[in-house]
């Protein structure tokens, strides 16, 4: 039996040994999937970019909206779908509280703090005014029961115990604030507090809000289970939580996310819903009525679902194909999608998508996993709407007398295993 291994070990060698020897002769070119040869515009619509998009057909208030400023966008690509107003500097009041629920994610996710972190409560944080749950500096709640508190009951008290015990004071964490707005291209906006009571110079835009709401849910996914609680409670039952958006009681799909108001700013709020894979934030500045920023915030959100959908086309690490590879110790991998593939649509021309795949016209070893090595790319009569990278799944070393041999060795263990 050791006699019948060894004879086929040797002619294993012998055979492994020729055939990565040869170089290889498979086509290295383009390879397509679609018929259309007209030339596709440079107007790139792209869902894995992280820049907001303007649509510059996007309409301009001919929903006839009260409010003094109010942005529809597609959460995944940033794209803006309707507009009024939308760069005015206005005070957001309590909408405020989106970047610092957002920074309070971050911390959570980077594993700076944790959920089951107890926070205590200063005097300063104790003496807010406005929306609270009226924290006793005696006290301390986790980061969990200040979260709750703060999505649903809009709880000064309880963010500016949270940005002290992030960042050591208000002022310090209202920094990271205007830092973290500079990041993400909020140049209407400038934070002077974490909780959005009025305050001279504490302004931003719909459109800001926006950029920012769009972060929180998009890097931050697990903050809706906050954002869509209805009713809940603190202290063992004795602290009655009602979420201040009445939209998560009363509209489809409603996700979140923020409302605002002060006698100053009047009515805020930033309104996301997801139907159907089409994921929309809405948001509403300076409505005379609490009634009407909720009507108008579901006006906005009823124009999004009812024009688009969002079709997805393949998934973060789906495979696209498999691909010859020369001079390689493998001379097959597979590649895969780098991000999720899918475009912004209006109803009823999903089917009208054309896909196109190219790939590099040599693609050689050595290969790391997750190097580019094409493109899958999206068109809709000629107008490019998306381009996502294929990149390798594994890597693949070139082949040399080294990696040969260590290749050989690998196969003839194997092999004497069996």
């Amino acid at each position: 039996m050791q006699k019948q291994k060894l004879c086929i070990s040797i002619l294993l060698v012998m055979i492994l040994s020729f055939s990565l020897l040869v170089p290889s002769f498979a086509e290295d070119s383009v390879y397509v999937w679609s018929t259309n040869s007209k030339e596709i515009d440079e107007n790139i619509i792209n869902v894995n970019s992280d820049n907001n998009l303007h649509d510059d057909n996007a309409p301009s208030n001919n929903l006839n909206l009260e409010c003094g400023s109010a942005i529809l966008i597609e959460q995944s690509t940033g794209q803006i779908l309707y507009e009024h107003n939308i760069h005015e500097q206005l005070r957001p009041a309590s909408v405020t509280k989106v970047m610092s629920i957002l920074l309070i994610m971050e911390a959570i996710d980077s594993g700076k703090i944790s959920l089951t972190d107890n926070i205590p409560c200063s005097e300063n944080a104790a003496s807010m005014g406005g929306s609270q749950i009226w924290l006793d500096p005696r006290e301390t709640l986790t980061v969990d029961e200040m979260l709750k508190a703060i999505c649903v009951a809009s709880a000064n008290d309880c963010v500016v115990a949270m940005a002290e015990y992030i960042a050591g004071s208000e002022e310090a964490f209202v920094q990271m604030m205007n830092d973290k707005a500079k990041e993400l291209g909020m140049n209407d906006t400038t934070f002077k507090n974490c909780h959005g009571l009025d305050e001279d110079g504490h302004v931003t835009s719909s459109y800001d809000i926006s950029l920012m709401s769009r972060e929180l849910l998009k890097n931050h996914p697990d903050i809706t289970k906050y954002t869509t609680i209805w009713t809940d409670s603190l202290r063992d039952g004795k602290s009655q939580l009602a979420n201040t958006n009445k939209l998560i009681r009363t509209y489809k799909g409603a996700t979140g996310l923020k409302t605002g108001s002060t006698s100053l700013a009047l009515y805020n709020l930033s309104a996301s819903a997801t139907r159907d894979d089409l994921s929309l934030i809405a948001v509403i500045m300076k409505a005379p009525s609490t009634k009407i920023r909720f009507a108008e915030a579901q006006k906005l959100l009823d124009y999004g679902f009812n024009t688009y959908s969002f079709k997805q086309f393949a998934k973060k690490q789906e495979i696209a194909q498999t691909v010859t590879v020369d001079k390689g110790v493998k001379r097959a991998i597979e590649i895969v999608f780098e991000e999720d593939a899918g475009v912004l649509l209006e109803k009823g021309k999903d089917k009208q998508v054309e896909q196109t795949i190219t790939l590099d016209e040599n693609i050689k070893a050595p290969i790391t996993a997750g190097q580019k090595v094409g493109e899958a790319t999206y068109s809709l009569d000629g107008k490019l709407l998306t381009t996502v990278n294929l990149v390798a799944k594994e890597s693949v070393e070139k082949i040399n007398l080294f990696t040969m041999t260590k290749e050989i060795v690998y196969k003839w263990i194997d092999l004497l295993r069996t």
